[in-house]
């Protein structure tokens, strides 16, 4: 860890390094070619939220890529540039590999999202899939997304629940009850495999949107489908849950001329 890399980044490179090992790299080739977009632990078609805007000829990047299929998919609609970005080796390897066997032409780099090393205003989109969105401090993340955007150009973000963190012991899965205060929170540790997570309450997130420059147009919460079941490896919380209360949201905000 160089000294001015955060903790949490090298923790959660180690938890991303293992992760890819054991579920996301197998994945990957299913990932990248899924006919159509889905979001979330229980594939919500994008058909069905209509939350991303038109990408054609549009240039993208992704906060937190990981193997990268979110960038594939928007550059399978038409998107001109779309750039990856991650700390995470393991990861990018994954992505490089389905990148060279699909020949989409996404760049990949190696970074904090935090601090990206591109010039500002380059494009028109950012996107975060479970990656900047929950695993990045929100006041770093979001006003590098701001600046890496073009007046006018929109960040499309997808995390846990507000209220599924609300309700979520430390180890176990999401109960009915509330287990942490909202007041106060952001920075979460997991004791159990160490990872370092980011949580703020609407209210708090949505100042943070205002103040990088951003005025918010929609906030979808999803709920599990009917006829859905439990996630093999994203356990944390059922389909019985979580088709009576959203487990996940997903966030479109514009940056302001």
């Amino acid at each position: 860890m160089s000294p001015q890399e955060p903790d949490y980044v090298r923790v959660n490179r180690d938890h991303w390094t293992k992760a890819n090992a054991d579920y996301t790299d197998g994945r990957a080739e299913h990932a990248w070619n899924e006919p159509e977009i889905s979001w979330g632990v229980w594939d919500t078609p994008e058909r069905e939220l209509q939350i991303l805007p038109d990408v054609r000829g549009k240039d993208v990047i992704e906060l937190g890529c990981g193997t990268a299929y979110v960038a594939s998919w928007l550059k399978r609609r038409g998107a001109r540039r779309v750039v990856g970005v991650d700390i995470t080796p393991a990861q990018l390897a994954t992505a490089r590999r389905m990148n060279e066997r699909t020949a989409l032409g996404i760049e990949l780099i190696e970074a904090n999202a935090e601090a990206v090393p591109l010039p500002g205003g380059s494009f028109d989109l950012a996107i975060s899939e479970y990656g900047a969105s929950i695993w990045c401090d929100p006041y770093k993340w979001i006003p590098e997304a701001a600046r890496l955007l073009r007046a006018g150009g929109e960040l499309v973000f997808l995390r846990n629940s507000t209220l599924s963190m609300l309700c979520m012991p430390d180890e176990g899965k999401v109960t009915t009850s509330l287990q942490r205060p909202q007041r106060g929170m952001n920075r979460l540790e997991w004791p159990g495999e160490p990872e370092i997570e980011f949580h703020v309450g609407h209210g708090e997130l949505i100042q943070i949107l205002r103040d990088s420059g951003f005025e918010v147009l929609r906030l979808v919460e999803l709920f599990a489908r009917e006829g859905s079941t439990d996630h093999s490896y994203y356990g944390y919380v059922t389909a019985d849950w979580a088709k009576r209360w959203p487990s996940e949201e997903m966030w479109r905000a514009r940056k302001r001329a």
